[in-house]
């Protein structure tokens, strides 16, 4: 349903608030990476160059779950890291990489580290 306004954040948080700070703090760590939009849908935050580089969203929406955020980042390469709930490959040039976040704490420099990659990736 389409009720004209922009959806936000708190829209897709609504009633989670763990989960919106979690997607203050990515989105804090995108900004200062350098420009990036922010497109909010119903089912997820999605941060984009001329591609899409970061996506968060609450697997709560479609399964039980007491994560508050999982955010997937698209890399050109499959990172091994135990710390990956899961790694898709959707296409050829895209690795997607899923990490479950419980608290702002958790988007430490490895994750920054990944996050960079994924922007400079999507330029």
């Amino acid at each position: 349903m389409d009720d004209g306004h922009e959806r936000s954040p708190e829209d897709l948080f609504a009633g989670f608030p763990a989960g919106l700070v979690i997607c203050r703090a990515v989105q804090d760590a995108v900004s200062g990476l350098g420009e990036a939009s922010m497109t909010v849908t119903t089912s997820q935050v999605a941060f984009r160059r001329r591609r899409g580089f970061a996506y968060l969203w609450r697997p709560g929406q479609y399964i039980a779950s007491d994560v508050p955020a999982v955010l997937s980042i698209a890399l050109p390469r499959r990172a091994e890291f135990a710390r990956f709930k899961e790694v898709a490959h959707p296409s050829a040039a895209v690795w997607m990489h899923h990490l479950e976040l419980h608290t702002p704490d958790e988007l430490d420099a490895q994750v920054l580290g990944w996050l960079a990659d994924a922007y400079a990736g999507a330029g």
